[in-house]
């Protein structure tokens, strides 16, 4: 079985996520969107919260499982027995980081690849930042992640 693991924030889950996990599914026989516990961030949603969401938003796509890590990928990836992460592009910019982030983790494991994914052109503007900062002034999000997440966003900036 050749498992994938797809890791992120996911804070929150944007359609541009939601479009590399549906792509990641049709190529790998599983894909695991791992949710990353950074304590070096302040994220708007908890981690369950963020699982949950995810879960809501994949429940569909048979071959897609949600969980969480915290330390190294590498070591999550041996856990799950996964050789390969799957990373969304939308600019040059993100290729940069990206690069550097497969190869640490190529370096700490070298059986792990990394495959790269450009994001759908509709959503190459699109980030959690900007879905948070919309949110946060009552703009609309709707066409920017999928409805769950909307009502969520809404319950976290209503107070």
């Amino acid at each position: 079985m050749f498992i994938t693991v797809y890791p992120g924030s996911f804070d929150p889950v944007t359609y541009g996520h939601l479009d590399i996990i549906q792509r990641g599914a049709k190529v790998f026989d599983k894909v695991i969107v791992a949710v990353l516990e950074n304590p070096s961030k302040q994220p708007l949603f908890t981690v369950e919260e963020r699982v949950r969401l995810l879960v809501e938003v994949t429940q569909e796509i048979e071959n897609v499982e949600v969980d969480s890590f915290d330390g190294l990928l590498v070591d999550y990836m041996r856990l799950k027995s996964a050789k390969t992460i799957i990373k969304g592009l939308r600019a040059v910019s993100d290729f940069e980081y990206e690069l550097q982030m497969a190869s640490i983790n190529r370096k700490l494991n070298d059986e792990v690849e990394t495959f790269f994914m450009m994001t759908n052109n509709k959503y190459s503007y699109l980030s959690s930042s900007i879905v948070k900062n919309v949110a946060q002034y009552r703009g609309s999000v709707k066409d920017l992640v999928p409805y769950p997440v909307e009502k969520a966003l809404q319950q976290k900036f209503s107070s």
